[in-house]
C-alpha cells in the first residue's frame, strides 16, 4: 500500500521553537499528509507535501453543515532513541466510527497508520526534547464538495498535521476546580457525543467560558435529558474512587470512548481494583463526599493523560476531594501510562507502536 503514497519534500524547512516554550497547538511541522475522496474514485491521491494552506470553495459543505471528524494522538522518542506512538490503532478505529456516524466514507486504517508513521519519520526532528514534551498528531476529514444541499458530501479530504507540544502541566500534575454545569449540555444519546466531530466541541465552549469567569478550570457535564447523571469533565472522560471502588460513567451513547479511558480501566483491573461502568448521579457523588467516601476524582484524555480533580461546585454545594491534592492513584496512573508511552516502563499490553 505504501507504494501508493507520493512524497514531495519541502525545500525550505522552518526553524523550530524552543522546547520550553511550546504550549499546545501553536507550531506545526514542515510536512502534512493529504488524501482525497470522490464518489467515483474512492480514497485516492495519498501524498505527503510541504505544510501550508489549502484551497476550499466557499460552498464547501464542511463550512455549512459541519461534516467533519478528527482524532488526536502523540509521538514520543524513547530513551533508546526509538520513535513510538501510543495505541494509534484505537484512534483510527474510533476515526472510522466517527465517519460512520457523520456519513463520511471510512478509511483503510492500516494504510493511514503507515502514512502517519511515514509523516512522523520525515518530520522526526520536530519531536521536541523535554521530559514531558511530545509531537501531537491531528488527523481530520472534511467534506469538500462545493454544494449547498443538505446531504452527505460526495467529496472529502483527509489530512494529518503535526504539532510539537509542551507538558500539559509544566510543574507536574495538579488538581483542578470543576463547575457542575446544569444549564448547557454537551450531548444527548442518539446525537454525536460518542464520536469526535467538531460540533461537539463548539457547543461546549460557552459553558467553559462561563465556568472560567467564575474561577473554575473546567465543567462537569450532566446528561442532556434529566441534567442528573454525570457524563464527561470538559473534553475528558471522568473517574471517581468511592470507598475503594472505581466508578466511571458507562458508554451509553453520548460519551466518547476514550483511548486513555480504556487504558486506565485495563490498568486498574490489572492492579486488582474493581472498576464499575454505570450511570452515576451527581446527587450520589455529593452524598458519597458527605459521607467521606469520595476518595479521588480525575479526568482522562490524550492531552493531559490524567487530570486530578481537587474540588467540585454544584449549585450552592462545594466539596474538596483528596484534600485538594493529587491522589495516590491518580499519580500512579499518570506515571504508569506516561512511562509506557515513552518507553520507560514495560509494555505488557502491546500498546506501543514503533515507527520504523
Amino acid at each position: 500500500m505504501m507504494s501508493e503514497l507520493h512524497i514531495n519534500l519541502s525545500e525550505s524547512l522552518k526553524s523550530k521553537p524552543a522546547s520550553d516554550a511550546l504550549g499546545f497547538g501553536k507550531y506545526f511541522s514542515d510536512h502534512m499528509f493529504i488524501m482525497d475522496y470522490s464518489s467515483e474514485d474512492g480514497w485516492h491521491d495519498a501524498r505527503i507535501i510541504p505544510y501550508g494552506p489549502i484551497s476550499l470553495d466557499p460552498s464547501a459543505m464542511v463550512l455549512h453543515y459541519g461534516q467533519e471528524v478528527f482524532e488526536g494522538m502523540k509521538a514520543y522518542r524513547t530513551p533508546l532513541g526509538e520513535i513510538v506512538m501510543f495505541r494509534p490503532d484505537m484512534n483510527l478505529k474510533r476515526l472510522n466510527n466517527s465517519c460512520e456516524r457523520i456519513s463520511i466514507p471510512q478509511v483503510d486504517p492500516e494504510f493511514v497508520l503507515e502514512a502517519i508513521a511515514q509523516l512522523v519519520k520525515i518530520d522526526q526532528e520536530w519531536i521536541p526534547d523535554g521530559e514531558e514534551n511530545a509531537l501531537y498528531i491531528r488527523p481530520f476529514i472534511i467534506a469538500t464538495e462545493a454544494a449547498l444541499g443538505v446531504r452527505a458530501s460526495r467529496e472529502y479530504m483527509l489530512m494529518v498535521i503535526l504539532s510539537p507540544v509542551g507538558a500539559y502541566y509544566p510543574e507536574g500534575i495538579h488538581p483542578v476546580s470543576i463547575y457542575v454545569e446544569e444549564q448547557y449540555v454537551r450531548a444527548v444519546r442518539g446525537g454525536t457525543g460518542e464520536v469526535k466531530t467538531s460540533g461537539n466541541y463548539a457547543s461546549g465552549i460557552k459553558a467553559q467560558e462561563i465556568a472560567k469567569t467564575k474561577g473554575f478550570s473546567q465543567v462537569l457535564w450532566l446528561d442532556g435529558k434529566q441534567h442528573k447523571y454525570i457524563e464527561e469533565v470538559g473534553s475528558m472522560n471522568v473517574f471517581f474512587k468511592v470507598n475503594g471502588e472505581i466508578l466511571t460513567p458507562a458508554l451509553t451513547g453520548s460519551i466518547l470512548p476514550g483511548v486513555t479511558r480504556d487504558s486506565v480501566i485495563t490498568l486498574l483491573r490489572e492492579w486488582g481494583y474493581t472498576v464499575v461502568e454505570r450511570v452515576i448521579s451527581i446527587e450520589e457523588l455529593f452524598e458519597a463526599s458527605r459521607q467521606g467516601l469520595l476518595e479521588e476524582a480525575f479526568g482522562t484524555g490524550t492531552a493531559a493523560v490524567i487530570s486530578p480533580i481537587g474540588s467540585l461546585s454544584w449549585g450552592d454545594k462545594n466539596t474538596e476531594i483528596s484534600g485538594g491534592v493529587t491522589g495516590e492513584l491518580s499519580q500512579r496512573l499518570y506515571d504508569s501510562i506516561t512511562g509506557i508511552q515513552r518507553g520507560k516502563l514495560a509494555d505488557p499490553f502491546n500498546w506501543v507502536y514503533t515507527v520504523k
